[in-house]
């Protein structure tokens, strides 16, 4: 891995404007090509570490992704974690709540997604959204939101010490970016399932959800749960940038496979026996 990618990234006490990182910033790297070979390294690891952890079943992972519409949570979701068993992947996305979801406190329908041991979980979107759009919208006031950050915290941290690694990624674009990738949307008869009307009202409060998104970092950020602000605006640095943080996470780990079963080594000579025979048949 000859070149390197800046990732700005937030641990406890960190504050940051958005305004100062570059959605454009693509480090040393020039276009995708720049990108493929490490990218096939990158792949081969994560191919090696992934069965290690479902194996072990002792441990697991939550990777969490905000960002604003057309940020490409789901893209990047796909592309990153389609290279590993599916078995061991679980993807929530999360939408607006469920009358049953409503009726529960607003961690309650994140929890029971997160994936049990072995597993990978990844969130579209997260118990974040609880202090972010209900903010934006006036749903709750700031005092409520600077209550729910230190519950966020602490779930996190329950998470963690019950052997959860939690991940927290924010996929940083432009406003330009995000009016192409809506424009592009309309345009390509292909793609308008994709628009949502509400996604250029949401549009309208911009700067409010960079406010908002600013003050998550600052209050939930801790050196074992950091956030990690990816420049999104060219597909193919994000892809990256998020299998870089993937695979350092799991070497981080420290996984390994289950020790041998000794005993096991009694089941061959009948299975060796079983064998020959179909062979001759």
């Amino acid at each position: 891995m000859s070149k390197s990618s800046k990732n700005w990234f937030l641990a406890k006490g960190d504050s940051i404007d958005l305004k100062d990182i570059d959605p454009g910033y693509t480090g040393d790297y020039h276009s995708k090509e720049d990108t493929e070979s490490e990218k096939a390294e990158l792949t081969e690891i994560f191919e090696k570490l992934q069965p290690k952890l479902f194996a072990s079943g002792k441990k697991s992972v939550l990777f969490v992704f905000q960002g604003m519409d057309c940020s490409g949570k789901d893209g990047v979701i796909n592309k990153v974690f389609s290279i590993s068993n599916p078995a061991g992947i679980h993807i929530h996305s999360f939408k607006a709540p469920t009358t049953e979801e409503r009726n529960h406190d607003y961690l309650w329908r994140a929890h029971q997604h997160v994936a049990g041991y072995g597993y990978i979980s990844a969130f579209n979107r997260s118990y974040y959204e609880d202090v972010l759009i209900t903010r934006v919208h006036g749903q709750i006031d700031d005092p409520t939101a600077k209550q729910r950050f230190k519950q966020i915290n602490h779930f996190e941290k329950m998470l963690e010490e019950n052997g959860v690694r939690v991940v927290k990624i924010f996929l940083h674009i432009s406003k330009e970016f995000q009016l192409k990738k809506l424009i592009d949307r309309v345009e390509k008869p292909h793609k308008n399932w994709k628009f949502d009307k509400g996604d250029l009202q949401e549009r309208k409060y911009w700067d409010d959800y960079q406010k908002c998104y600013e003050d998550v970092f600052k209050h939930c950020a801790s050196d074992d749960h950091p956030w990690h602000i990816i420049p999104a605006d060219n597909r193919w640095y994000r892809d990256l940038a998020v299998l870089q943080i993937v695979v350092r996470t799991l070497q981080e780990m420290d996984l390994s496979y289950p020790d041998p079963i000794p005993e096991l080594q009694e089941h061959l000579p009948d299975m060796y026996a079983e064998l020959e025979k179909l062979k001759k048949k």
